[in-house]
This record gives structure tokens, sequence and C-alpha cells, in this order.
């Protein structure tokens, strides 16, 4: 990563967390719609690196919304996936483990914070701080009436808040109604596809 532009941590929702367990699930589509919006806003900004570790749901959503942004349309962005720990996807679902490989063999660049196997849960606050620490500002899908994991990652973004610049955008479930409203404008026969 360059010092060039600003690096932005995506994260969110794993999938299970949102009753996703198919790449083929509409509610998909609807997510990646509204990431594309905000990430493409935030590379109008002059945000050039997009990150994220890696975790099944949004990220790897965002990850692939990344890449299709710098590929198809040509924005100069670029996806940053480091994970918190080897082997990170040997529990992931054969769809997800897919998706996983796709986005980093096309990543413009991949690490591994904690060189090790998966050994307990302090390395998961290691990546939401470490990946917090070297960002500027946060994209994240959640909703405060739904908790799930990504409460860890937006704890250590609002400590860093306290003491530094760091806007936090949050993609709640009223931004998704829009983004499927758009959808549905777009394709009429979209929801009964």
């Amino acid at each position: 990563m360059t010092e060039e532009g600003k690096a932005i941590l995506v994260t969110g929702y794993k999938a299970h967390e949102l009753g996703i367990y198919s790449a083929d699930h509409q509610g998909i589509s609807v997510i990646r719609y509204a990431l594309k919006k905000s990430m493409r806003e935030f590379a109008d900004q002059g945000v050039q690196w997009f990150v994220i570790s890696g975790q099944t749901g949004v990220e790897l959503w965002a990850g692939s919304v990344c890449i299709e942004l710098r590929d198809e349309e040509k924005l100069n962005v670029h996806l940053a996936v480091l994970v918190p720990f080897l082997n990170q996807d040997e529990h992931y679902k054969e769809w997800q483990q897919e998706l996983y490989a796709e986005v980093l063999a096309q990543a413009d660049y991949t690490g591994v914070i904690s060189n090790r196997p998966y050994e307990n849960p302090a390395q998961l606050r290691l990546k939401n701080d470490f990946l917090v620490a070297k960002t500027e500002a946060m994209l994240i899908v959640y909703d405060e009436e739904a908790p799930g994991t990504p409460r860890y990652y937006l704890a250590a973004a609002k400590s860093k808040k306290r003491n530094h610049d760091y806007p936090i955008q949050i993609i709640n479930r009223y931004d998704l109604d829009f983004a499927a409203e758009d959808l549905q404008q777009q394709n009429p026969n979209y929801w009964t596809q």
C-alpha cells in the first residue's frame, strides 16, 4: 500500500449473520449494490485503497466490488486483503472458499497479520485494532438494532475516533432497503428471478 490516497477499511456482517447460506441469495446483490455506491463515492473523493480481512459476507463482497471498480469501471482503486491468521478459510463453505480464493488472487496486496493458524480470540482483536490503525476511515454494513460481530470492529473504530479524525460511514438496514428499491426500479422482475 502506498501513502497516496486514503485507505478505507470495509467490513460488516458475516454471511451467516445475514441468513445468507448460498452464493445465489438475492440479498448479496442488494449489499453489493449499496457497497458499490459508497465505494465509488469514496473513490471520487480520492480514496485509493480498500482494506478487508477476508472474512465471509460483507468483506468478501466488498473485495469483489473493489475489483469490479478497478477492472470494469477503470477507477484508480486497489484492494488490500490482510487476513488475521493462516488458513482463515478452512471452515468456510465451498462457495465462500471459491470467492475467498478469487478475491485473494486478484487483490493488489495480501498479507497475514498473525503468521500462525487460529489459536484464540486475541488474534481477532489484534486484527480489528491493526486494521483500524492502518486505515483513515471505515465503511461498515451494520445496524445497531441487530448486533453481531461487526460491533468489535466498530468499537475499535470508535476508540480511534476519540483521539483522531476517523470517519465511520455506516450502511444500515434503511440504506439496504433503498438499495433494494433502486434495484427493483432498474429491473422490475428482480425479485421474481
